[in-house]
């Protein structure tokens, strides 16, 4: 049994979608018959992904669209094109991201395109699209990705976590809105994917760490976890199982809570109080 919204001949678009996560949800979502729109910035990978997935399901069932997500133009642009080939939107996928590094006094051009990007692109996506997809009185998702690093925020890439910051905040607003709005079926979901060996990770290897899952076992995991009705999809990997990743997250929200240091797992001071709150002592 799969989510409603997943079935055959609905319709879904997935940004971000010509690879890693992206392409591994579109040809999941092919596989259980629907229809897929593969979004993303790159014509010469959306051509590529094309071809994958005409192994999985009919060349008439997929179309690819550049799309730069950080313009609501182009995003529309994208909502409209879907409608006019396949009829409308059921399940839309915000999962386009980038991670080029950034430093806290560096030059602002890497804050600037992460944050359009990454998180702009969600904003974008999702106030473009819900509109239509509430219209259409069907079963609906939109599946916005995010990250760890936007929970537990660890120094060494501050725009990428203020990014993936908002992206929870912004997925958290859009399911209270949808929730809220009558006669909806349109559902909001945040995936938090593990260690995911993808383009965004590889840093030049060519082979997958043994830590990381594959793209399609974290597409698996989301969609087991949407069939269950899950809204934050917290996704573990070979190194780090959940229990781990929720002591993590509540260390986090008690440096608050018990007024420590900001980021106080990574302060000397602090390092054996958090060894001992992971072991439970």
């Amino acid at each position: 049994m799969s989510h409603p919204a997943i079935v055959k001949d609905n319709v879904a678009v997935i940004t971000g979608g010509a690879s890693g996560i992206g392409l591994a949800a579109a040809a999941a979502y092919a596989r259980a018959g629907m229809k897929v729109c593969i979004a993303d910035v790159d014509r010469e990978r959306l051509a590529d992904a094309a071809t994958k997935l005409s192994s999985v399901t009919s060349a008439t069932n997929v179309m690819t669209f550049a799309v730069d997500v950080s313009s609501a133009e182009s995003v529309r642009e994208l909502e409209h094109a879907v409608a006019a080939q396949f009829g409308g939107t059921d399940l839309l996928m915000n999962n386009a991201g980038i991670q080029p590094g950034s430093t806290l006094f560096g030059e602002p051009d890497n804050w600037q395109r992460v944050i359009a990007v990454n998180m702009w692109g969600i904003i974008n996506g999702s106030r473009i699209f819900a509109p239509s997809m509430i219209a259409r009185g069907k079963t609906g998702l939109i599946i916005n990705t995010g990250s760890k690093q936007g929970i537990t925020t660890p120094p060494g890439d501050p725009a990428y976590n203020v990014s993936k910051a908002g992206v929870k905040a912004i997925t958290e607003a859009l399911q209270h809105e949808l929730r809220n709005t009558r006669d909806c079926r349109v559902t909001a979901h945040l995936l938090i994917p593990g260690f995911v060996f993808t383009g965004l990770t590889a840093k030049g290897r060519t082979e997958k760490p043994a830590g990381a899952w594959t793209p399609e076992q974290t597409v698996d995991f989301m969609l087991a976890r949407l069939e269950v009705g899950d809204f934050y999809i917290l996704c573990p990997d070979n190194d780090v199982p959940r229990a781990l990743d929720e002591k993590r997250m509540q260390w986090a929200a008690g440096d608050i809570v018990e007024n420590r240091p900001p980021l106080s797992r990574w302060h000397p001071d602090y390092a054996d109080a958090f060894t001992r709150f992971v072991d439970g002592k």
